[in-house]
């Protein structure tokens, strides 16, 4: 018998195993491939379409073109509100958490007495739900019978309406989410501990102070990680819905009505899925824009111990 001859079954048994491997393999993760396709891939092509089209749920889709997207950006009243809302919340939510989690962080690093409780106590309103933060901060920030303006009372100051003058409700918002900054300050945590000692030794034995260790030696060891928060900071702050809708509702006068809230009112207020699809692709290109942009300014700033910038 040849040597082919003997080969030949050898390599149908291979491809069979392998074949049977293929199939196993699929089987088992079906029920993934599954729930992508279902809740990702369909209703991402699925929106995509509607965003060309009139559809309100009740009847079939009419196809209307590129309408939807010029009249968000010609005639519609409320869209150029609502940039400027979101833009004005992102543009210093982002920065400004980034900056005071970096804070807290290197505060949080340092040897202090009760160290693990502050760590604790800092990270503690990020396993709070959202709706419970806005119950509190609903609380805490009311006129009437708030605590802050209780106390404001007592001490014979003037109250401050937080929430229902339209100057002072998106500044409000964003000191909420500066409170919030638990994940973000575990993270830089342990970027903080990933810094090299030898280099505070060193920059201590050519008489470097502390504000030159902090801003020459911890911050560019740390900008990774600070791009990496930032790039988080700013795609949470485009989506951020829950605490503006439980605690302003979009006002006053408008105040706060952020871009998610626009695209819920026009999906599930005024059932006009179409022009709530075209929003939702905005934001989407908006987002990566964004992404883009960061990550093509961070080669300036971004320092990596393997010697890139």
């Amino acid at each position: 018998m040849s040597v082919s001859s003997i080969e030949r079954p050898r390599r149908r048994k291979g491809s069979v195993a392998r074949r049977k491997s293929l199939f196993l393999g699929l089987l088992f993760v079906s029920p993934w491939l599954l729930g992508f396709l279902l809740l990702t891939v369909y209703p991402l092509i699925s929106s995509f379409y509607y965003s060309f089209t009139r559809y309100d749920l009740l009847k079939p889709p009419n196809f209307l073109g590129l309408a939807n997207y010029v009249e968000l950006f010609t005639t519609d009243p409320h869209f150029g509100t609502v940039a400027y809302n979101t833009l004005y919340y992102v543009g210093l939510s982002a920065p400004l958490g980034v900056a005071s989690a970096f804070l807290m962080a290197s505060l949080l690093n340092t040897e202090i007495p009760g160290r693990s409780v502050f760590r604790a106590i800092f990270f503690f309103p990020a396993l709070v739900p959202a709706v419970v933060t806005a119950m509190v901060w609903a609380f805490l920030l009311n006129v009437q019978y708030g605590a802050i303006n209780s106390t404001l009372q007592g001490l014979g100051l003037p109250v401050i309406p937080f929430l229902s003058r339209p100057e002072l409700a998106k500044p409000s918002l964003i000191m909420i989410h500066l409170w919030a900054q638990g994940n973000a300050i575990v993270i830089f945590l342990a970027s903080l501990q990933d810094v090299p000692r030898s280099l505070y030794e060193a920059a201590t034995v050519d008489g470097a102070g502390g504000w030159h260790k902090f801003w020459h030696i911890t911050i560019p060891m740390c900008t990774p990680v600070i791009l990496f928060n930032l790039i988080m900071g700013f795609i949470g702050g485009f989506q951020n819905f829950t605490l503006p809708w439980l605690l302003t509702g979009g006002g006053p006068n408008q105040a706060t009505e952020f871009y998610t809230l626009y695209l819920y009112r026009n999906a599930f207020s005024y059932f006009r899925m179409g022009k709530a699809s075209a929003l939702a692709w905005i934001l989407f290109v908006i987002i990566v824009a964004f992404t883009i942009t960061l990550f093509k300014t961070s080669a300036r700033w971004v320092y990596y111990a393997g010697g890139d910038h």
